[in-house]
């Protein structure tokens, strides 16, 4: 895109999630841009979330009234305008400006919920004051006295909603970030300055305007106590030993834990039926966007094992999504909702806030309209009897 153009004719040009994403390649530092859109080895898991939407294909009603059409969802004691809200996404400070805060403003304003991760650069305090539907998203520390502080820390910030990522035993193996010159916590070096220099909007715009107005970012949230900083020549990130973790873990949680407890990372049927059985009130499938398990089955192609062993508990689904026609076919499958990770990250670096409501706009707009293509006026009606299994995939 071009520079001298308004920042609002730039948003105007971006006509599908897929454009901010080529758009935050450009303004983006390489080792930052890396950080979001890598996975895992391969990439074969991330890679395998897209293509799994296209073993669908739809199959339409016409002449079906859909004038009055309505995408809002009914959730956990909630009613969302668009069935689909923001994935939790780490470090979306390094990449935006407040970049947690400008997702919850954007989030609130739209009408759908908003995932802030654990991972996070901004204390989950300052969060909860700009948007109490948000949810807060929490990789659990290594001992019990450090679960009990951190889920109490949550409690008492207000938050409404726990989601617990489950699919993190072990640090994956991101070889992508390693290339791309990105670590946990950056460390200063002559690449890192030359790209820095390379891309002074988001040197300035970003990275240099939180210094001035906040100081150097940390890992705010991880446990109940602040954790390293972002950018250091020698402090290493405290990654949690969870190889311990079980079920039990799962059920002193829920013991402690009043408000709507989601489990995210799910891709086995026997797993769902744990999460039912300690009293998750939802459940997220998710491979972790091809990020941890590099192979690991896309969640689109576990969805409808899973929700056939969980009853009246909702399931919802991340990882791929990127059109309207793959939010129809998630509902198609049984989801009941659906979170977009990525391209929020994108949309936030390359138009802050004004780029987010832009993004969502998008994607409800193209839900509306493919909602009235297939022939329905509510999301409820949204059948796998309306998909065909292509023979090709």
């Amino acid at each position: 895109m071009n520079p001298f153009t308004s920042a609002e004719n730039r948003l105007a040009q971006l006509l599908c999630l897929d454009d901010f994403e080529r758009a935050a390649r450009e303004f983006l530092p390489r080792p930052i841009f890396g950080y979001i859109a890598g996975a895992a080895e391969t990439n074969a898991s991330r890679d395998q979330n897209r293509s799994a939407f296209q073993k669908y294909g739809f199959i339409p009603k016409v002449l079906v009234d859909i004038a009055t059409r309505s995408q809002s969802v009914s959730l956990l004691g909630k009613t969302y305008a668009a069935p689909f809200g923001i994935a939790p996404l780490g470090l979306s400070a390094l990449s935006a400006y407040r970049g947690d805060i400008i997702l919850a403003r954007a989030a609130a304003a739209t009408g759908i919920p908003m995932i802030m991760s654990g991972s996070s650069l901004i204390r989950l305090e300052e969060v909860a004051t700009v948007s109490k539907n948000s949810w807060f998203q929490a990789y659990l520390p290594g001992d019990e006295a450090g679960i009990v502080a951190l889920i109490e820390r949550v409690k008492r910030a207000g938050f409404g909603t726990l989601v617990i990522t489950v699919d993190t035993p072990v640090a994956a193996n991101r070889e992508n970030n390693v290339r791309a010159g990105f670590s946990t916590p950056l460390r200063p070096n002559l690449r890192l300055a030359l790209e820095g220099i390379t891309h002074p909007r988001w040197l300035f715009g970003t990275f240099f305007r939180t210094l001035a107005k906040h100081g150097m970012p940390y890992f705010e949230n991880n446990y109940a106590s602040r954790g390293a900083p972002i950018l250091s020549p020698n402090v290493v990130r405290d990654f949690s030993d969870r190889g311990h973790l079980t079920w039990k873990h799962v059920e002193m949680i829920r013991a402690i834990w009043q408000g709507d407890l989601v489990i995210k990372g799910i891709l086995n049927p026997a797993d769902a039926a744990a999460a039912c059985k300690t009293g998750a009130d939802a459940i997220i499938v998710s491979n972790h966007g091809g990020r941890q398990l590099d192979g690991a089955i896309a969640p689109l192609l576990a969805l409808p094992g899973i929700v056939s062993v969980c009853g009246k508990i909702p399931v919802m689904m991340d990882s791929g999504i990127r059109r309207g026609t793959d939010v129809l076919k998630a509902l198609a499958l049984g989801a009941k909702f659906v979170f977009i990770g990525r391209p929020f990250a994108y949309a936030a670096a390359v138009g802050g806030e004004a780029g987010i409501k832009r993004a969502i706009t998008i994607l409800a707009e193209e839900i509306s309209r493919d909602m009235a293509m297939m022939g329905i006026d509510t999301l409820d009606k949204m059948r796998r009897e309306q998909l065909f299994t292509l023979p090709c995939c």
